[in-house]
């Protein structure tokens, strides 16, 4: 989870570079989640002096901003100056962090109202009686337990040049003189760090140590990767300084020190900057008696959000039934759960065989999620249909699917059991299994509501939770076949077992053939014509080679030439396969978006940071759709309600710029902005409003209504 807090910070100082408004407001600005202002500790300044600003931040209750090491997640305010000529800006002088635990993760940062003072050095030319304008544009992540919002303001502040010393502001000067005296400074502490048996070890001793009263002591590192955050820090005082105990993090650490580690070391004696460089242990730092831990149990708000993303993770599932990419699957099951609702025991097997196939799926998917971001990966929901390989293996296992149900060739023919009837399926249990996990499969092109939260928050969490985020889904997406399966009153309801059913079985073949068609239309804006090409051929190798396999298994057909059919088409399907994967790997074309949808519906341009930012800065509202061409609920979305001439002429009238970002191929901008919004995957959709710093995101399932109106409300 360390890796998301460098994305994220990376994102934001990405964000910082942009062009900065040129109109700086006097005064506080306020968003939902905090009242920013920029305020000066005196009344004035004396030419040549060094005066001191800070950024006042008032954040609402239930939300926090970060120190300059947010710790696991989150990321530092910054500040970007906008001065007059020979005036100039230091450093923030930061006060001591709070600690923050949260489903297993520890931040640092700040609560209620705090001061970020930064000294400005004011030049000998400035002249008294005049006023210099200083602004300074601010992004801060303004974060809940639930999800981070950042907030981007410029303040304004006109500090008066006056001769003299200058008395404190009465109404912001004893704050920030609080904050300047009590921030950590160095004290004259020298310190040690070692590394053995996978613990650091961090040893203090002189000045204000020597002689430290019992109370407890903490480190706050200004690396974010030297420590595990929320690990207990143990401690023992001696008589010049004290000894930590401390539990390493990262590679680089594990493999041994690289330099001087730095810090903030709070004591019961005050916090002070230390610079411990590499070395034993220093004596007098330890056999006075063990400090006290610090209590850092998780918080109640905590476990209320985790149970919250279980539970939206469930509905999630549950409402995933009725996905168009899902319900021919679960179609083709339910055809099944009927031939075999004679037997009971044989329908509760399939009932938990099926589930089983889902929650398998859904554990192998979010581990590999898990993995790929703490390995700095940037990925989300869906995240494997950005490879044209995975979108072209689909596409044929589609096709694959629909022959079968066309009855070209047949899984395991030979040893289905009498009485599962005339849909051909793989046979009992592994076949209930099988359908799970090409369940799962089919799923992922598609978000329902509720499983954004779900999704956005396991990926925040600790991966045990997040695991049990993904199974809720899964249970979610089972729980109306398994309740049927379990239950012998819905079992009865179902018809019975005839002729249906093969007309069935062939009927639902075309939904196969449709999605196939449609995975190649996707892979063909992945890659290009020639590549295309190249799958189309692997499908009629594929197809051949199926043929060839389902002649072979023809009981009136001599062994031999059974065989033979058999051998050949395996050798088909092998040279289909190689097809496909030589498809996949021919370097993308340029592929170009054009504007899609009705003629008369609105004409987008690509999405950026910078584009937003720009749109923005002319005080224009702004609409972003962040899609994918393999997103169903995308394509349905713009196809219903933002390809319309009536969100067109809203557009056009509230003179909203409307930016698309693809997220078909990897793209790690839009990987990050889903992040910032607390998603995992496409679709989002935001609305700027003028005047307003966060935007407003719309529902998942747009209607033509839902867009115009949000068009029109300029809260």
């Amino acid at each position: 989870m360390r890796r998301l807090t460098f994305l994220l910070t990376g994102l934001l100082l990405a964000l910082s570079a942009l062009p900065v408004a040129a109109r700086a407001v006097a005064g506080p600005q306020s968003t939902p989640r905090i009242e920013a202002e920029l305020v000066a500790m005196s009344a004035w300044a004396a030419p040549g002096s060094t005066a001191v600003v800070a950024v006042r931040q008032t954040i609402a209750p239930g939300w926090h901003t970060y120190w300059r090491n947010p710790g696991d997640s989150g990321g530092a305010p910054t500040l970007t100056w906008i001065l007059p000529p020979d005036v100039t800006a230091g450093t923030v002088v930061w006060p001591l962090p709070g600690r923050q635990p949260l489903l297993g993760l520890m931040n640092y940062g700040y609560a209620g109202e705090t001061y970020l003072p930064v000294p400005v050095q004011i030049p000998p030319t400035a002249r008294p009686g005049t006023t210099l304008p200083l602004s300074v544009k601010v992004l801060i992540l303004v974060c809940s337990a639930e999800m981070c919002v950042p907030d981007e303001m410029t303040l304004g502040l006109n500090l008066p040049i006056r001769e003299g010393a200058a008395p404190l502001s009465p109404r912001v000067g004893a704050p920030i003189r609080t904050i300047l005296d009590s921030a950590p400074r160095p004290a004259g502490i020298i310190a040690r760090v070692s590394l053995a048996d996978g613990v650091l070890t961090l040893s203090a001793r002189d000045g204000p140590l020597a002689g430290i009263a019992d109370g407890p002591a903490y480190f706050f590192p200004y690396r974010s990767d030297l420590i595990l955050h929320p690990a207990v820090q143990t401690g023992e005082r001696g008589a010049e300084g004290l000894t930590l105990k401390l539990q390493p993090a990262g590679d680089r650490v594990a493999a041994g020190l690289d330099g001087p580690v730095e810090g903030v070391l709070a004591t019961a004696a005050g916090a002070f900057e230390i610079r411990a460089e590499p070395g034993p242990p220093l004596p007098g730092t330890t056999g006075a008696g063990a400090l006290p831990p610090i209590d850092d149990s998780p918080t109640t708000t905590g476990a209320l959000v985790v149970v919250q993303a279980l539970l939206f993770a469930l509905l999630g599932g549950l409402i995933l039934n009725l996905m168009p990419c899902v319900f021919p699957i679960l179609a083709m099951k339910a055809a099944a759960l009927s031939a075999s609702a004679h037997d009971p025991v044989e329908a509760r097997r399939d009932g938990l065989a099926f589930l089983a196939g889902v929650l398998v799926s859904f554990v192998a998917l979010a581990a590999a999620m898990l993995v790929l971001r703490a390995l700095g990966e940037s990925v989300g929901w869906g995240f494997q249909l950005q490879s044209p390989a995975v979108i072209a293996g689909l596409a044929l296992l589609m096709l694959a699917v629909g022959l079968n149900l066309s009855g070209v060739f047949h899984v395991g023919a030979g040893l289905q059991g009498v009485g599962s009837g005339p849909l051909a399926r793989l046979p009992g249990g592994l076949g209930a299994f099988f359908t799970g996990v090409l369940a799962v499969v089919v799923a992922a092109p598609c978000t329902a509501p509720f499983m954004a939260f779900a999704l956005g928050a396991a990926l925040l969490m600790p991966w045990p939770l997040a695991l049990a985020v993904f199974l809720a889904l899964g249970l979610g997406l089972a729980l109306p076949y398994v309740a049927v399966s379990l239950s012998p009153a819905l079992l009865g309801k179902l018809p019975r077992p005839g002729p249906w059913m093969e007309r069935l079985k062939g009927l639902l073949a075309f939904p196969m053939y449709a999605t196939a068609l449609w995975l190649a239309w996707v892979f063909s804006r992945q890659t290009g014509a020639e590549a295309l090409g190249l799958l189309f051929a692997a499908g009629v190798l594929l197809a051949l080679g199926v043929w060839l396999v389902g002649t072979g298994q023809g009981e009136r057909a001599p062994g031999v030439t059974r065989r033979l059919y058999l051998a050949v088409g395996v050798v088909v399907l092998a040279l289909a396969g190689a097809t496909a994967l030589l498809a996949s790997v021919i370097p993308a074309e340029s592929v170009v978006t054009e504007p899609g949808g009705d003629p008369s519906g609105p004409v987008s341009t690509p999405w950026s940071t910078a584009a937003v930012a720009a749109a923005r800065a002319e005080g224009r509202p702004v609409l972003v759709n962040l899609t994918a061409d393999w997103c169903v609920s995308c394509k349905i979305n713009e196809r219903v309600a933002l390809s319309s001439s009536r969100v067109a002429a809203a557009l056009e009238a509230t003179g909203t710029v409307y930016l698309v970002g693809d997220w078909t191929r990897r793209d790690d901008a839009i990987t990050a902005e889903l992040e910032r919004h607390g998603r995992s995957g496409v679709p989002l959709y935001l609305y700027y409003a003028p005047g307003q710093a966060a935007p407003r995101i719309l529902p998942q399932l747009l209607t033509e209504g839902v867009v115009v109106e949000a068009l029109k409300d300029r809260r």
